[in-house]
């Protein structure tokens, strides 16, 4: 063992061998992760468990699983190496703030429609931006490998060490061509059968959004058109060949299309006698804790600001929306 067990803790590549262990499921996995022998990580397992002078793992199940000692050992041993990253990152991060590349990611709507005012926002700062786009899981797989600062999406999806506030939230809406007469509105269901249904893919959080609620409202529409992003969707639309849900940030986002299409609320579709329900979706900021000081908040505040003074008020007037239709979260969030 090195220094670190002579003041009281085990070496940290014994510590790193048995997160391994605990949560590949196995020995022979976590060799395969660290890219050592077999033998070498029961041989590292052997002298965590002199250290503590209890054993680790039960060997009597197939496979062996963590004793009690051996779980605390790892939720102990995961926090200790969590916050050890964050502690390098952040020294690292103080030497380089005057000339800190602060990237950020963000989902496609966010950046054609917000994204403009964030960065004019930070244009103050010695900070130089980076602004990149995509769907959601993507980002949230780049903000957990570290290839981004700051995300902006619209998952809770949780990994530890990074922090997810919330930024604004909006309304869900029906786009329809503007000529078609459907007469008095009934049912998705019944709406599809004069109109295709044109959706986001479901390999993209808004696409899972729609689905769970066509799903929970009882409407089984044909995947005929998908898409990841607005402009094709809205584009089909606005040539007559069906209707979409989508928010009023993706509709401005795609605003060259505003004289072809007609925007409902999802207020005035009727199933079983009563109107449909309202949903929403909520953009977050996620970044690492303690590694970027005032940053986040800055951003966040801006974010903010920017939605609640200027962009829900172009949004709502231009297409003639309710003021809930697009709603900033307040600051003490």
């Amino acid at each position: 063992m090195n220094s670190n067990s002579k003041k009281g803790l085990p070496d940290w590549d014994l510590l790193v061998s048995w997160i391994a262990v605990i949560e590949s499921g196995s020995v022979s996995d976590a060799a395969q992760l660290l890219k050592i022998s077999q033998a070498a990580v029961s041989q590292r397992i052997k002298q965590l468990e002199t250290f503590f002078d209890t054993a680790l793992l039960d060997r009597t199940t197939r496979p062996a699983q963590p004793t009690a000692a051996g779980q605390r050992l790892f939720e102990h041993a995961k926090e200790l190496l969590t916050q050890a990253d964050q502690l390098v990152e952040s020294v690292r991060s103080v030497s380089r703030a005057k000339r800190m590349t602060v990237r950020i990611g963000c989902v496609d709507s966010f950046a054609a429609t917000v994204g403009p005012m964030l960065i004019k926002g930070l244009s103050g700062s010695s900070h130089q931006i980076r602004l990149w786009s995509g769907i959601t899981p993507t980002l949230d797989a780049s903000i957990e490998s570290r290839q981004l600062d700051l995300a902006v999406t619209t998952s809770l999806h949780g990994s530890a060490g990074i922090a997810r506030t919330p930024l604004f939230s909006e309304k869900f809406y029906a786009v329809l061509p503007p000529g078609f007469d459907a007469g008095p509105l009934g049912s998705l269901a019944e709406l599809e059968r004069q109109l295709k249904f044109i959706r986001y893919s479901a390999r993209s959080v808004i696409g899972q959004q729609v689905d769970d609620y066509l799903q929970r409202s009882g409407d089984m529409l044909e995947r005929t058109y998908e898409f990841d992003t607005t402009d094709p969707l809205l584009s089909l639309v606005a040539n007559g060949m069906g209707f979409a849900l989508t928010t009023p940030l993706c509709i401005w986002q795609s605003r060259q299309f505003l004289p072809d299409i007609r925007v409902l609320p999802m207020s005035a579709f009727v199933r079983r006698g009563r109107p449909y329900v309202d949903v929403s979706r909520t953009f977050y900021l996620a970044y690492r804790q303690g590694e970027l000081g005032a940053l986040p908040t800055e951003v966040r505040d801006l974010i903010r600001i920017a939605v609640k003074r200027q962009l829900s008020r172009e949004i709502t007037d231009a297409l003639q929306l309710d003021a809930d239709a697009l709603v900033a979260s307040e600051s003490g969030d």
